[in-house]
């Protein structure tokens, strides 16, 4: 018997490194399921930033924008026919950036549209106010691996542990706020638990879904891309399987003992909270001294620091607003 199906979008969001990419991957190989293989990040990187798109000079320097960012040249738009629905509906950001999506669901001949958005969750009250029968599925990591994987992806990031523990606290918030207000329509998933058994998680989402859960999305057929990269770091003697237990518990031994200190001592209620355990670290008396004299200051300022930034952002879109990268910018317009 099938289940009720879903008719809204499907955004999955969470940190970087948390499996986003690779639940995505899944998803978007269900049949009627559209997420593209690259993260869209309109919200992130556009919303509220060329004020009031009723007004048509905003409007055409939002488009602008947005064809000439890769994200969305990936989506291979028609910009007239954007134009023309965008005018036939409401002047929103949301209306404007579900065109994108809706039409490269259409040309996949899915009958559902989504997207991935690392922090989508900043936006989650204005896409229950914008979309029906929405659905985010979050995806959450213990914030050490997480941390470690970012480490390893970026080494030279300016946050280090304090900045990563507060973008864990403030993502693990926003998505404890989401379920307790829409516990039908979002969905925390550990990264974990995707990794431990892979079917029984897609069968939970699916059903949170309303889709009828397919086995033939653990080929991960339509992300041929991520599912080479994952089969590359694949577990030793198993070829079959994409996600690889090794990458859970990998920050031990890896990650400085004062940094881990610190993440716990900042993060450890919200980790308990979803099942991760704290570590038992042994600073010592000249650990302990070093810590609380030099470590524990400067990862705190970086804490604060990000989160400043990140209220700033949010407050003022206009002036502060977050930007693509530049080589992330296409302007052959």
């Amino acid at each position: 018997m099938e289940s009720d199906r879903g008719v809204g979008p499907v955004y999955v969001g969470g940190l970087d490194r948390s499996g986003k990419t690779t639940l995505s991957g899944y998803l978007s190989s269900h049949p009627r399921i559209s997420i593209p293989a690259v993260g869209s990040n309109m919200w992130t990187y556009f919303y509220g930033q060329y004020g009031d798109l009723s007004r048509e000079e905003n409007f055409q320097r939002c488009l602008n924008a947005l064809l000439c960012y890769k994200h969305v040249r990936f989506l291979e738009p028609d910009r007239a026919r954007i134009e023309r629905e965008f005018h036939a509906g409401p002047a929103s950001y949301a209306h404007l950036f579900s065109l994108f999506l809706k039409h490269f669901a259409e040309g996949e001949g899915k009958a559902r549209w989504g997207a991935q958005t690392g922090l989508i969750e900043r936006y989650a009250d204005h896409l229950f106010d914008a979309y029906d029968d929405l659905r985010i599925v979050h995806m959450l990591r213990d914030p050490r691996d997480r941390y470690l994987a970012s480490l390893e992806r970026w080494p030279n990031g300016k946050g280090r542990a304090g900045g990563a523990t507060a973008r864990w606290n403030y993502s693990t918030r926003l998505a404890d706020r989401h379920v307790a207000n829409h516990p039908h329509h979002y969905l925390i998933v550990r990264f974990e638990d995707l990794v431990h058994d892979t079917e029984c998680t897609l069968r939970e989402v699916c059903g949170f879904l309303g889709e009828d859960y397919h086995p033939a999305m653990l080929e991960m057929d339509a992300a041929p891309r991520h599912r080479g990269r994952l089969r590359e770091t694949a577990a030793v003697g198993n070829p079959e399987e994409l996600l690889s237990p090794d990458h859970i518990g990998r920050f031990a031994g890896k990650v400085p003992e004062r940094e881990l200190a610190f993440m716990e001592l900042h993060a450890g209620r919200r980790m308990r909270a979803h099942g991760y355990e704290a570590t038992r670290t042994r600073l010592g008396v000249a650990g302990r001294l070093r810590f609380g004299a030099l470590d524990w200051p400067n990862q705190a300022a970086r804490l604060v620091a990000w989160r400043a930034v990140e209220e700033s952002q949010q407050r003022f879109p206009r002036i502060l607003g977050r930007k693509p990268g530049a080589r992330m910018i296409v302007d052959d317009q």
